[in-house]
């Protein structure tokens, strides 16, 4: 039987030293879109908040315009939303990573024949 290497590459945009985005960063968001919540985000991928705004502020530093817009918490409560600019990078980002899938499809299919 032969196992397939499918899956096994993840496609990170590097900015300086910092991931700008990547599969976990761009699920976050997506999650954040979803519940209007950092913390919320947070507990449905099984991390703490502080990881979590420590990942939504390194995507805010490294793109040009803030990805989330966040309001402090309160009596009011706070809240965080996907801004218009967040959701063009997450739709630019899955873009590349379906073209990339579909370019390495083949050589991963050789590939998995090398691995154990």
């Amino acid at each position: 039987m032969r196992r397939h290497a499918r899956g096994a590459t993840k496609l990170r945009v590097m900015f300086g030293t910092e991931i700008a985005i990547g599969p976990g960063k761009a699920e976050l968001l997506r999650h954040i879109a979803r519940t209007g919540s950092i913390s919320a985000s947070a507990r449905r991928m099984g991390m703490s908040y502080r990881r979590a705004w420590l990942l939504v502020d390194t995507m805010n530093r490294c793109f040009r315009e803030p990805v989330v817009a966040s309001a402090a918490g309160g009596s009011g409560g706070g809240g965080a939303r996907v801004t218009a600019f967040g959701r063009k990078v997450l739709e630019r980002f899955d873009a590349m990573r379906r073209r990339v899938d579909r370019a390495l499809d083949p050589e991963l299919e050789r590939f998995a024949g090398l691995l154990r």
